[in-house]
């Protein structure tokens, strides 16, 4: 099993860890059906930047 050979420095660590942290997911609103739904995706009604993309998974 592998062991440091010297103690990491609570600085250390913690910089890092500093990429670890979680980040909220960029939800928006669709304006055409109301509902929520990540950016820069197509929304379950199939739409995308207000044009009917794809067909309707509801």
């Amino acid at each position: 099993m592998a062991v440091p050979k010297r103690k990491k420095s609570k600085s250390r660590r913690n910089m890092h860890r500093s990429h670890l942290g979680l980040v909220a997911p960029n939800v928006v609103i669709d304006p055409t059906t109301g509902e929520y739904k990540l950016s820069h995706h197509v929304c379950l009604g199939g739409y995308y930047n207000g044009k009917q993309v794809a067909k309707s998974k509801v």
